[in-house]
């Protein structure tokens, strides 16, 4: 599990990145930032609901590190 997590995160960097790419290289020319942007987002929507289902179906566990 920790894997496909540290796998998803750095699909949400690479896609980041990407977007700073296009942005540097294109100058506002093509739809390419907004895609790669868009793409971002949902990967962290993704991700993120991902893991309240898996939370929710008891695959992963509080370690009970926290505030109190």
């Amino acid at each position: 599990m920790k894997i496909f997590v540290a796998i998803a995160f750095i699909l949400i960097i690479g896609s980041l990145a990407s977007a700073l790419f296009f942005l540097m290289r294109d100058k506002g020319a093509s739809n390419r930032t907004v895609r790669a942007l868009a793409f971002r987002v949902g990967f962290s929507i993704a991700l993120f609901i991902l893991i309240l289902v898996l939370h929710q179906l008891g695959y992963i566990t509080p370690t009970g590190i926290g505030f109190r």
